[in-house]
């Protein structure tokens, strides 16, 4: 009889959670918490100016998280908001100085949980496995 498979959608599920916790415990020193937080500083560091509903599209977060995630990251000194000129109801997010000097450790926080979470793959593998996960994680082209 054949071994019955662990759903595809549990095993990344399981991965996703202990990332999530790891990234948690990692970035709460330099108060950047959970909900993607860091995902929303990354943007903003990549495109400053950006709008909220420009990162709730990008990042694929619901309009309130990424709400409560900028509302943190602005209170915590990472990143500010500017009069959208185009749109008074609307905002540019933009780094701060904070955000700036911090980006290269995040980076390095963020490598470094990459690489331990494929620790014990081979570098075929690791691209396999990221090839693999892009080609589920995006939508069925429309026919």
């Amino acid at each position: 009889m054949d071994e019955e498979l662990e759903p595809v959608g549990k095993l990344i599920s399981q991965l996703y959670r202990q990332n999530q916790k790891t990234l948690a415990k990692e970035l709460l020193p330099y108060g950047i918490g959970g909900g993607g937080q860091y995902n929303f500083l990354k943007l903003v560091l990549i495109r400053p100016g950006i709008t909220q509903d420009q990162m709730t599209n990008e990042a694929k977060y619901d309009k309130a998280t990424t709400a409560r995630a900028v509302k943190h990251l602005e209170e915590a000194g990472y990143i500010e908001r500017r009069p959208d000129p185009k749109d008074r109801r609307s905002s540019l997010l933009y780094p701060t100085a904070k955000a700036l000097e911090f980006a290269p450790l995040l980076q390095s926080i963020l490598t470094e949980i990459s690489r331990s979470l494929t620790a014990g793959l081979t570098q075929e593998e690791t691209n396999l496995l990221a090839a693999l996960l892009r080609k589920i994680s995006s939508p069925p082209p429309n026919h």
